[in-house]
C-alpha cells in the first residue's frame, strides 16, 4: 500500500509524505524538503527509490502548508535539468492549483514548461478515486483535502491534515486502508488522539486496517493507540544506519544472554525456553512483528506451534497454511501480499481483527536433511516486505540452533513413544506426570483424578494361534480404539505386553468406570483384522480414583488388584471394587 518518506508533523525532522509506484511511474503524496532531501540522497537516506528509473512522477498535493509542498519546486527542478523525467503536479480544486502555479513562479523559480500542473477536476487516472474536502486551519479555508485512491486494487482513505474524521468516514469501509493524521496535543486543527481512540478502534473491528501519520509525538501517540490495533505509518528504508544496527545487535545480545542465564538454571529439562528465546531472537534480527515456530508432529500429521508471539498455541493439519506448504516444497516461502494467496490461512486475522502483510517462512531440518519444523515471521516492520535474499541469510543461524534443538526435542518424544502402537510408553507415562499431572499430586487442592489399567484378555493364544504379526494387529486395533475415547484431559500408555493405562483429569471414580464400560463394550462388538484373520478380543478393567497421598506406583498397583478381580471372575468386565 503506501509507504512514508516521512510521517511527522511541521516540527519534526522527517515531515509527512508517502508514495506508491503504479508500473513505471512514482506517485507522491506531498513532498516537504526532507522527503526531497531523501529522494535526491538515496543512499545517504537509506532510501531504495531511484527516481532515474521511473517514466513519470506525479505529485498528489493536499494543501499548500509549507511541511508538505515546500520540496516540490527543487523536485522539478532535478527532474527537469537532471533526469530529464516528466512530472504533474495534482492539486485537489482549481484554487489551490492557482496558488501553486504563483509558488512554483515567484518562489522556487519554476518555468511553466518544466512541469505540468492540473486539478483533479481536469485529471484522471485510475488510482485516484475521489477528493474529500475537509477542514483544516481558518487560514486555509476551503483548500484543505484528503483523498480516496485506489492502490494495487485496494480502497484506501488519506486524510491529509484534518481537524474532522467526518468528511471520510462514509469511505472507510470494512477491509479498507485509512491514513488518518494524529496529533498528541489537543488543537483546533488536528485530530487528537485521545478523543480518536474510540473512533480507530471502531476501524479496526470492523476490519479497517488504521495507519497514523503526521505524528507530533510518537511515544505519547502510541501510548493512547497501544489497544486499538492502529499502527505508525510505515516508513521505507533499506540498510541499517549506525544506530539501527546498534540496537538490533543491543536486541539480539539481551536475547542470548538471557537465554544463557535462563538455560544454566532451567529445572524443566525441556526445550520449551530455548524456542521461546529462539523465535524472538528471529523477531528481532529481521525486525518482524511476529514470529511462531512450528514443530511437524508426522505422528499425528500436524502442525503446532512451539512458541509465538502475539498468539495462543496453534494446531493445524500439516497440508494445509503457508508452514505446511514450506514443507511440502522443502524451500523457503516469502509473501508479500498473503490475502491473494490462495494457501494463507486468514482465520487468525479473521477472529482477532489481525491484518497480516508479509510471511517468512523458513523450513528447518534435522542433521539427516530431513524437515522436521519451521520458523515463521509475520508482517517486517517499517517496510513493504521480506527480502527473499537478506531476511532467510540473517535467519539461518536461529534456524540452525532451532532444528537441532527441535530434532532433541523429537528424540526425547520418541523415548517416550510405544514405537507399534504410538501410544506414550512407561517413560512418558511418569514425564507426564512430573509434568502434566504434578498439580494432581497435591493433597488437598480440589483436584480428582482417575485410572485405570486395562489387559486384552487371552492374548497369548492369539500369538500362539495366528502368529505374532496377527497379534500387533490385534495390539495397534485396541490401542487406537482406546485412544479415540480420550478427551483433551485424558492420555492413554502402553503400559507393557497387552497392558493399557488410561489417566484421566478432573473425572472422579464413576466417570472412569462409565469409559471403561463404553471401551469394553466397543472392542467386545469390533471384527479386528488381523494379519489376513477377523478375530474378536475382549478387554478386562480395573478402575481406581487416585490417591495424591499415595505414590504414583501404589495408585497403579490399587488399579492392577481391580484388574486382577476382573481377570479371576470371568474376564470380559470392570471392577472398581
Amino acid at each position: 500500500m503506501l509507504t512514508f518518506l516521512g510521517r511527522g508533523s511541521a516540527f519534526t525532522d522527517e515531515q509527512n509524505s508517502a508514495y506508491f509506484i503504479d508500473g513505471n511511474n512514482l506517485v507522491l503524496i506531498d513532498c516537504p524538503m526532507s522527503s526531497f532531501e531523501k529522494l535526491n540522497n538515496r543512499e545517504l537516506n537509506n532510501t531504495d527509490i531511484d527516481l532515474s528509473a521511473f517514466e513519470h512522477v506525479y505529485v498528489l498535493v493536499t494543501h499548500t502548508h509549507g511541511d508538505h509542498i515546500s520540496g516540490i519546486g527543487m523536485l522539478i527542478d532535478l527532474l527537469h535539468f537532471v533526469l530529464h523525467t516528466p512530472i504533474t503536479i495534482i492539486a485537489p480544486s482549481e484554487e489551490v492549483q492557482n496558488d501553486l502555479h504563483m509558488y512554483f513562479l515567484r518562489i522556487e523559480g519554476c518555468n511553466d514548461s518544466w512541469y505540468n500542473l492540473t486539478n483533479t477536476n481536469e485529471f484522471s487516472i485510475s488510482w485516484l478515486v475521489k477528493t474529500i474536502p475537509t477542514v483544516h486551519t481558518e487560514e486555509l479555508a476551503g483548500k484543505c483535502f484528503g483523498y480516496v485512491l485506489n492502490v494495487g486494487g485496494k480502497q484506501l482513505v488519506y486524510t491529509g491534515d484534518t481537524n474532522t474524521i467526518e468528511p471520510f468516514d462514509k469511505y472507510i469501509l470494512e477491509s479498507s486502508y485509512a491514513y488518518i493524521e494524529m496529533s498528541a496535543f489537543p488543537s483546533p486543527v488536528h485530530l487528537h488522539c485521545e478523543k480518536m481512540h474510540d473512533k480507530i478502534c471502531e476501524y479496526t473491528s470492523k476490519g479497517v486496517q488504521v495507519y497514523l501519520m503526521h505524528l507530533d509525538n510518537e511515544k505519547k501517540i502510541a501510548e493512547v493507540m497501544k489497544d486499538t490495533g492502529a499502527e505508525f505509518a510505515p516508513l521505507r528504508k533499506t540498510g541499517f544506519t549506525a544506530e539501527d544496527t546498534g540496537r538490533m545487535l543491543s536486541g539480539i545480545f539481551d536475547i542470548t544472554d538471557s537465554l544463557y542465564k535462563d538455560m544454566c538454571m532451567n529445572n524443566n529439562k525441556d526445550h520449551t525456553m530455548l524456542f521461546t528465546y529462539l523465535t524472538n531472537l528471529g523477531k528481532t534480527i529481521v525486525d518482524a512483528d511476529r514470529a511462531s515456530f512450528w514443530k511437524w508432529d508426522k505422528r499425528k500429521s500436524q502442525l503446532w506451534t512451539m512458541s509465538a508471539t502475539g498468539v495462543d498455541k496453534i494446531v493445524i493439519p500439516d497440508d494445509t497454511g503457508l508452514v505446511g506448504k514450506a514443507l511440502r516444497l522443502k524451500k523457503t516461502l516469502i509473501t508479500n501480499d498473503p490475502y491473494s494467496d490462495p494457501d494463507f490461512n486468514r482465520d487468525i486475522d479473521t477472529k482477532t481483527g489481525y491484518k497480516t502483510k508479509s510471511i517468512l517462512v523458513l523450513p528447518v531440518a534435522d542433521i539427516n536433511g530431513d524437515f522436521i519444523g519451521a520458523l515463521q515471521l509475520i508482517n517486517k516492520n517499517g517496510s513493504s516486505g521480506f527480502d527473499p535474499e537478506v531476511d532467510p541469510k540473517k535467519l539461518s543461524l536461529a534456524a540452525l540452533v532451532c532444528g537441532i534443538a527441535l530434532e532433541s526435542e523429537t528424540f526425547l518424544e520418541d523415548s517416550h513413544h510405544d514405537r507399534l502402537t504410538g501410544l506414550k510408553n512407561r517413560m512418558g507415562f511418569y514425564y507426564d506426570f512430573a509434568k502434566r499431572y504434578k498439580d494432581y499430586l497435591v493433597p488437598g487442592n480440589g483436584k480428582q483424578m482417575s485410572v485405570f489399567i486395562c489387559d486384552i484378555d487371552k492374548f497369548k493364544r492369539v500369538n500362539d494361534t495366528y502368529g505374532h504379526n496377527a497379534g500387533d494387529d490385534v495390539l495397534v486395533f485396541t490401542s487406537h480404539l482406546i485412544e479415540s475415547f480420550c478427551t483433551e484431559n485424558d492420555s492413554v500408555y502402553r503400559w507393557g505386553g497387552e497392558e493399557f493405562v488410561m489417566v484421566m483429569r478432573d473425572t472422579n471414580l464413576e466417570g472412569a468406570v462409565r469409559k471403561a464400560e463404553q471401551i469394553r463394550q466397543n472392542l467386545m462388538d469390533s471384527e479386528i483384522s488381523a494379519d489376513g484373520n477377523t478375530l474378536k478380543c475382549t478387554l478386562s478393567f480395573g478402575c481406581s480414583l487416585f490417591d495424591p497421598s499415595k505414590s504414583i506406583e501404589e495408585n497403579i498397583s490399587k488399579a492392577d488388584e481391580r484388574l486382577y478381580t476382573a481377570k479371576e471372575t470371568g474376564r470380559n468386565k470392570v471392577c472398581w471394587e
